[in-house]
């Protein structure tokens, strides 16, 4: 079973109001976008995320679903959601992996690419 059942996007976002750079707190939001783009319904069953920060701190993050859900894609559905992350540092990257199972019950992964976490750039 190829990996290409899921079509995977991600876009992230710097929370301010949330962060406290003087205490070295950076917080992320990431919205990830999942497409089925088989022809076979699939769910995703877990995840697994590893964090690294710019000291190279790496935090990985394994656990059943996303925000508490296991979704059932039928081809051409999507799912999306966020989550969020607080780094040390002001730049990071995640990168990972989703478990998905087909209807007809075979496993396969899907390969998150790696994403940058970053301040947004500022003019002065």
């Amino acid at each position: 079973m190829s990996s290409q059942v899921f079509d995977v996007s991600v876009t992230t976002r710097y929370i301010d109001d949330q962060s406290a750079p003087d205490r070295g707190s950076y917080v992320f939001t990431y919205s990830v976008t999942i497409k089925n783009t088989g022809q076979v319904g699939a769910q995703l069953i877990a995840r697994h995320w590893i964090i690294t920060d710019a000291n190279n701190h790496i935090e990985e993050i394994r656990g059943l679903g996303v925000v508490g859900r296991q979704p059932l894609l039928k081809p051409g559905e999507e799912f999306e959601y966020t989550s969020g992350t607080a780094l040390a540092t002001p730049q990071g990257s995640m990168q990972g992996e989703f478990l998905c199972v087909t209807e007809k019950g075979e496993q396969f992964r899907v390969s998150i690419p790696e994403f940058v976490l970053s301040l947004p750039r500022t003019l002065h």
